[in-house]
């Protein structure tokens, strides 16, 4: 008996030991609280830093310890480690701050901070070694928004181990009932990789005077580019009180694309770039600040003080994960020469009104019975929403549109506004009678379409805004809508492509001849769908069904290019067609994918050249792939054709992340079910249109992403309880429990399987000679739990944690867009197939 309670005991031990050993994801989070400086009891949200979203995503408070500068143009600092030591990633940033007390804030990203203090003069540094910004924020400035799929990479190897907050106090009038200030940002960080990672480059010029008195002073900067692509989404600017106004350009072969212009006397946020340009190898950044002397009587340095200037122009760029650079800085001027050729609109000041004028500088007429705690309102009423990284598609089944009466659903489209527009074939159709073997249309005695073939709705309630399109089209086709609003459209019948204006009865731009098929530089031969660049103006046209190419024209209708060939035998080559259907431009990245239909693949092309870049194809896209788009921000959106008799994969839509290719997700309709899903379209909140052909339908599709809102710890009454520790505690472990990891649950599922074990065992001891029972067999622990009524294994049964996107098919279902049967696969002919 003492050996075998001994040999318990040696159980128990190391059972203990291994419980011990896995430690609960909270555990990170309470040893970083623990160690956190106390801060003041007037800071909101300090007492609780750190917040977990779950296994992978987390919120991190930073504030300002309660501070109270002593005199204006004071800068402050403070650091706060990054609560992980594995590479995470910033997603989101909100500000706490008012123009009231802060003059600008920033945040950099080091390994070591230039002091262990609470906080610190900033003259003293902000860091001990290279630091990074990768934030900033003046003058109640919205905050900055990253697009889905970019982060800020931290931790791990890149030597971003501290966050220090920089903050500008400028007019400290706002001081003088000596309230302590808590200024600050509030980050969204996750473990989950981004494909695309964000930086900062900082265009500065670091030797600028301007003379007393002189109205127009320019300080010019520009650098040549030497690095992998980068791809510019948003900019600031920042002068002091003589800048007018701030523009960064890109300048590629002596063409000067504006990246943004802005007064630095209005807030200065992060603006979005209004067309999203990328820079490539040798480009050349530049910028202008333009200064002005009047009313200054001495020289006016590049400094650090309100008195002194800055002219800075910072751009927030992403970049493929495998080439990031997150930091890069430009303060010289490469070659003054060019500025001559500079946009007039670079040296036109941006007028702002006088009162906009006396806010942003922070100097305020005093006010009566001024309240202690004004500086802290804005952060009193404020709630938070952070959105995790999980989501899925799924139909919106309460969306009405799918009871529509329609033709042929052709083309889908979303306008400037968001709303849903149609393109479909009223009462004709596509069969096997419409053309003869030269691709000419045989029905024109039927006459153009009597409906109006153009329809947008409300994207919510499907209410229809506006029909157009009457007595135009005979067989309509591809739909994409231009930055300005425009339609354009292709006719297969026609073999033309059209552009329109929402309120226009006739076409604005023609390309093509009617009901001529050709090959030439003004013809096409069933043209599927176009794109507009927006930044450029250049249209492209997939061309088509009889022909195998991409047509490049200006933006006014003239030949540029064309590239792409008809697919030789065997394994299709880059550059090669078999019904280029769909089109989708990427201006993130300048380039064109192309849904190479009966090829069952994606290719990209760049846009400029023409270049193939690469190609996209899975096995479960089948052997068809209809049609692609493109959201900003790197998601890419398709749809594939019914299988062939004998073949498994299913029709269905596909999410990939654009960068690696990679399916993220797929998703089917729950009501009805697809035909012949012919386009696609999405917008950036992830909500998603399919347009079905054969079943003259279109679902809509939306994200199930999972929001949890945060609310920030407000200043507390006095009849409260007097422990607010133990609720935020409380608090942060019920909203960790659902970041339990699979380690921990394993464990606690062991816990009752060994303490029954050990009893077995016990009673199996019992019954031995020594205590008088009969000895038996060995101890079957199968037939033990078998004998016990209601025993089933589906409890330690692998979970199924989502449903099967798949349906069977029985292959009956027609391809193709007429209504003849489909032909056996070894005599297919795609051109049916519309």
């Amino acid at each position: 008996m003492a050996s075998f309670v001994n040999n318990l005991l040696i159980l128990f031990i190391v059972f203990q030991n291994i419980c011990l050993g896995f430690r609960s994801p909270l555990s990170v989070f309470k040893r970083y609280r623990d160690t956190t400086r106390s801060l003041s009891s007037e800071c909101l949200g300090s007492d609780r830093p750190v917040i977990s979203l779950g296994l992978s995503d987390f919120v991190l408070d930073i504030r300002m310890p309660g501070v109270t500068p002593k005199q204006s143009d004071t800068y402050l600092c403070m650091s706060v480690p990054l609560p992980v030591d594995d590479e995470a990633y910033v997603v989101d940033f909100k500000p706490h701050a008012s123009m009231d007390i802060v003059h600008h804030m920033l945040l950099f990203g080091c390994n070591e901070p230039s002091s262990t203090e609470n906080y610190w003069d900033c003259d003293e540094g902000t860091c001990k070694d290279k630091s990074n910004i990768l934030y900033a924020w003046a003058r109640n400035a919205p905050p900055t928004r990253l697009p889905k799929g970019v982060g800020f990479r931290v931790g791990g190897e890149t030597g971003v181990r501290f966050f220090v907050l920089q903050v500008h106090y400028g007019d400290i009038s706002a001081f003088r009932d000596k309230h302590k200030d808590c200024s600050g940002v509030t980050l969204h960080l996750t473990h989950q990789k981004q494909p695309l990672i964000a930086g900062m480059y900082l265009m500065m010029s670091a030797n600028t005077v301007i003379p007393p008195g002189k109205k127009v002073v320019d300080a010019d900067i520009a650098c040549h580019y030497k690095r992998f692509p980068m791809h510019l989404f948003a900019y600031r600017v920042h002068t002091h009180r003589l800048g007018k106004v701030v523009s960064g350009y890109r300048v590629r072969n002596g063409q000067w694309t504006l990246i943004g212009r802005q007064s630095p006397q209005l807030p200065q946020a992060f603006y979005p770039v209004e067309h999203p340009i990328d820079v490539s190898y040798d480009d050349i950044l530049a910028a202008r600040c333009v200064f002005s002397g009047e009313g200054r009587t001495t020289e006016t340095h590049i400094g650090g003080t309100a008195n002194d200037e800055m002219c800075n122009f910072y751009i927030m760029y992403y970049m493929e994960a495998k080439h990031a650079v997150s930091y890069m800085t430009c303060t010289q001027n490469a070659n003054p020469e060019m500025f001559r050729n500079i946009p007039q609109e670079a040296n036109i000041p941006i007028p702002v009104k006088s009162d906009m004028l006396k806010m942003t500088h922070g100097h305020h007429e005093e006010t009566k019975d001024t309240d202690k705690s004004s500086s802290l309102q804005q952060a009193k009423n404020e709630e938070e929403e952070i959105l995790d990284q999980y989501f899925h598609i799924e139909e919106a089944v309460e969306w009405p549109g799918l009871d529509l009466k329609l033709g042929q659903v052709s083309g889908l489209a979303l306008d400037p506004e968001n709303n849903l527009v149609i393109f479909h074939r009223g009462d004709h159709v596509w069969d096997e009678n419409s053309f003869d073997s030269k691709f000419v249309y045989q029905q024109r005695g039927l006459g153009p379409i009597e409906q109006n073939t153009i329809l947008v709705l409300n994207p919510s309630n499907a209410k229809l805004l506006l029909s157009m399109g009457k007595s135009l089209f005979y067989l309509p086709h591809g739909l994409s809508i231009d930055k300005n609003g425009n339609y354009w459209v292709t006719d297969v019948a026609l073999h033309q492509v059209f552009k329109l204006g929402a309120d226009d009865k006739k076409p604005l731009l023609i390309l093509g001849v009617a009901l001529q098929p050709g090959s030439g530089k003004n013809h096409f031969c069933q043209p599927t769908d176009v794109a507009v660049d927006p930044i450029t103006g250049s249209i492209y046209v997939s061309d088509g069904y009889c022909n195998s190419r991409i047509v490049q024209f200006s933006p006014n209708g003239l030949y540029v290019m064309q590239w792409g060939e008809e697919t030789s035998s065997g394994r299709a080559r880059p550059g090669q067609f078999h019904i280029p259907h769909s089109l989708a431009l990427i201006p993130d990245f300048s380039q064109l994918c192309v849904a190479d239909r009966e090829n069952g693949r994606i290719q990209c092309f760049r846009l400029e050249t023409g270049e193939f870049i690469r190609e996209i194809k899975h096995k479960s896209f089948g052997r068809e792939l209809f049609a692609v788009s493109y959201v900003p921000g790197g998601l890419l959106f398709a749809v594939n054709g019914m299988p062939y008799p004998g073949e498994a994969e299913p029709v269905q839509g596909f999410v990939m992340n654009f960068s690696t290719g990679e399916i993220i997700d797929t998703f089917i309709p729950l009501r009805k079910r697809f035909e012949m899903p012919h386009d696609v379209v999405a917008s950036e909140d992830k909500t998603v249109f399919v347009g079905d052909v054969h079943a003259r339908a279109v679902w809509k599709f939306a994200s199930t992403e999972e929001s949890e809102t945060i609310v920030e710890a407000r200043l507390k009454n006095n009849s409260e309880s007097t422990d607010p520790v133990k609720k935020q505690e409380k608090h942060l472990v019920q909203r960790a429990s659902t970041g339990v990891s699979f380690v921990l649950i394993t464990t606690l599922l062991i816990i009752p399987v060994v303490v029954l074990l050990t009893i077995l065992v016990f009673i199996r001891w019992r019954k031995t000679p020594v205590y008088g029972g009969k000895g038996g067999g060995g101890l079957n622990l199968g037939n033990f739990f078998a004998s016990h009524k209601g025993y089933s294994r589906k409890g330690f049964d692998r979970l199924s944690t989502e449903g099967s996107d798949q349906e069977k098919d029985d292959g009956t279902d027609s391809e193709e867009e007429c209504s003849a049967p489909p032909p056996p696969p070894a005599l297919h002919h795609p051109q049916m197939s519309r």
